[in-house]
């Protein structure tokens, strides 16, 4: 049997496992680790005294690989960036967030929402995990916007959709996944969430007002705030300004050469909220609150990748990813139908899978493929089908899939998002939250067009920095 046969069919194996209900880490680790064997026995012509010696040097695979890869410094960006965020929830900062943008912004129709969005945005910012923005403000936002008679299935959806904007603002765990994976500067691909992701909590607002200006009930303007009150909102949320700046600086100076490493930015912010934080009066519950939250999900998405590393491995002993490359070039569409065909199959698969797990499942096969459609890793502008070079094409369908998995977090059936809203309000049913959403997939369906026909709103920050 051919070595890309054999992949195929563990391929469809591993999606069984998926659909069944399995882990992704356990599914990939487990169809990764059975596709070695298979490869290796094929290769020994299935003789069955060398079986034991093909699970031997399978083993042998599966436990290098994973190490070789997690042991890569820049993967201490994830855990820095996730203890940023538990921090400042722990801090109080959080809600000195939420207060500002309140007070700056609750006097536009629907503009408890629009506030919303902005502080989830300004969270984003220090936080690389979506599923916490999503649980730091269902507790904090869904009782205001109820307290003044929002619908509370909107308002549930607000925060569900706003908690996605994690995934492209910076510091962003799943952007740097996505680096590690395609090996490409994680400094150039967080500068280039930055403008994305604001762009699309504008978009978020934006619907926000226009439902609010058809639907008089659905979200009233709040006023009454002071210029003083106003102002004297500002300070308490300026750490996470401060912080956003420090990253920013690290990754890229504007004035000069870089100050720093990602990760040496990451730890320096972590390190101003825990000063914050101690300010604040957090105590040692609180702070081992933090870690051990932090903890939890570092080991949930290092386990991912652990999984996933080993299924790569054997992906590229199958010769899978070169054969779906080479055959996507050969199909007789234009390259811009072709991709916007991969990113609409991103839409479905995202339904089923968690959005870590689908991108690391399958950019080792389509990455490639997308770079082969632009005329390769090296091509230039000039020579190429999308109008950019091969690093650029890198960091744009980067971000584009990232939007995807961001679109994904909100998606019936498997949107974490909404499950996580759900699970902290006891008063919301998951499919309420599901209803909540239902608008903000067009507004993520506009974004991602924008971004596909405009490249410019991707690429301007990392052009910059050359």
């Amino acid at each position: 049997m051919e070595p890309i046969e054999i992949g195929l069919w563990v391929s469809g194996g591993l999606l069984v496992f998926v659909v069944l209900g399995m882990r992704v880490a356990f599914a990939a680790g487990l169809a990764g680790f059975v596709g070695l064997v298979w490869l290796r026995w094929n290769g020994f012509d299935y003789d069955p005294e060398r079986f034991w010696k093909a699970v031997e040097i399978s083993v042998k695979i599966a436990g290098l690989t994973p190490h070789s890869k997690v042991s890569a410094q820049v993967l201490s960006l994830i855990p820095v960036f996730i203890l940023i965020g538990y921090l400042a929830y722990y801090a109080k900062l959080t809600t000195a967030l939420f207060v500002a943008a309140k007070r700056w912004i609750a006097w536009v129709p629907g503009g408890l929402a629009v506030s919303t969005v902005f502080a989830t945005a300004g969270f984003a910012a220090v936080s690389g995990a979506s599923v916490a923005t999503a649980a730091v403000f269902a507790r904090i936002a869904i009782p205001e916007m109820l307290k003044i008679g929002y619908n509370k299935q909107f308002a549930a959806g607000v925060v569900a959709a706003g908690g996605t904007l994690a995934s492209l603002i910076p510091p962003s765990a799943i952007l740097v996944i996505y680096a590690i994976i395609v090996e490409q500067d994680v400094g150039k691909l967080l500068l280039a969430g930055f403008l994305p992701g604001m762009f699309s909590a504008v978009v978020y607002a934006t619907l926000i007002i226009g439902i609010a200006v058809l639907f008089k009930t659905v979200g009233p303007p709040v006023g009454g705030f002071s210029w003083r009150e106003r102002f004297e909102a500002l300070p308490p949320a300026l750490p996470i300004v401060a912080v956003v700046v420090i990253i920013i600086f690290f990754v890229y100076n504007p004035f000069g050469e870089a100050w720093g490493t990602p990760t040496e930015g990451g730890a320096i912010g972590a390190f101003i909220i825990f000063l914050m934080a101690l300010y604040r009066g957090m105590r040692w519950g609180q702070l081992k609150d933090a870690l051990l939250d932090t903890a939890k999900l570092t080991v949930m998405i290092f386990s991912i990748i652990w999984g996933v590393l080993i299924y790569v491995r054997f992906l590229g002993f199958a010769e899978l990813p070169e054969a779906f490359a080479d055959w996507i070039t050969s199909l007789s569409m234009s390259p811009m139908l072709i991709l916007i065909c991969i990113l609409l199959a991103y839409a479905v698969l995202g339904m089923f899978m968690d959005a870590i797990g689908m991108l690391l499942l399958t950019l080792p096969v389509v990455y490639p493929a997308v770079m082969a459609l632009n005329g390769g890793e090296f091509v230039s502008a000039a020579d190429s089908a999308f109008g950019m070079s091969g690093p650029m094409c890198a960091i744009w369908f980067g971000i584009l899939v990232v939007k995807m998995a961001e679109f994904c977090l909100i998606t019936p059936p498997i949107g974490l998002n909404c499950f996580v809203v759900a699970g902290v309000r006891d008063d919301l049913a998951v499919q309420d939250v599901f209803k909540g959403v239902t608008p903000f997939f067009v507004a993520d369906a506009v974004t991602i067009a924008l971004l596909v026909a405009f490249p410019g709103i991707v690429l301007f920050l990392p052009t910059l920095a050359g």
